[in-house]
């Protein structure tokens, strides 16, 4: 279910933009491509309560997404982070600027500049509540699928 997606129904349109308002345009669509292909990986490989937070209409935060999902053991988040390495660098082209936390796996943090991708063992999620930092922020939660 990582599917890649394209942006050509926007080339289709007549309307003349600027090259600066075009680059962003692609650059938001890529990070809505990246954010659901992760989402849906890490769905795949059953992880759980997976939540994409949605940062875009705040000013000066650290990225534009958040992903942030949970996996029943340091096992199951370090399996995880690496489907989601795998499948960002295969599907997207894109590899993260870093990686932090696949010595312990307890909470893995991989940063893809727009996007940030968030794995937890259940207690440090609850500990940390990273998904309700900004009240302002939509969270779009993947449902389960088992």
């Amino acid at each position: 279910a990582f599917n890649q997606e394209t942006d050509g129904k926007s080339d289709q349109h007549n309307t003349r933009q600027s090259p600066t308002s075009s680059g962003n345009r692609r650059q938001q669509e890529a990070g809505r491509n990246k954010r659901h292909n992760i989402a849906d990986d890490i769905q795949d490989k059953k992880g759980h309560d997976i939540v994409i937070v949605d940062l875009s209409s705040i000013e000066d935060t650290i990225c534009t997404y958040f992903v942030i999902a949970q996996g029943g053991s340091p096992t199951q988040v370090h399996a995880l982070a690496m489907s989601v390495g795998d499948k960002a660098r295969e599907v997207c082209g894109a590899r993260p600027l870093a990686v932090d936390g696949l010595r312990n796996s307890n909470w893995v943090a991989m940063d893809y500049a727009d996007v940030i991708v968030h794995i937890f063992l259940p207690e440090e999620r609850a500990f940390y509540d990273i998904e309700h930092l900004w009240a302002d922020a939509e969270l779009t939660e993947i449902p389960d699928l088992d």
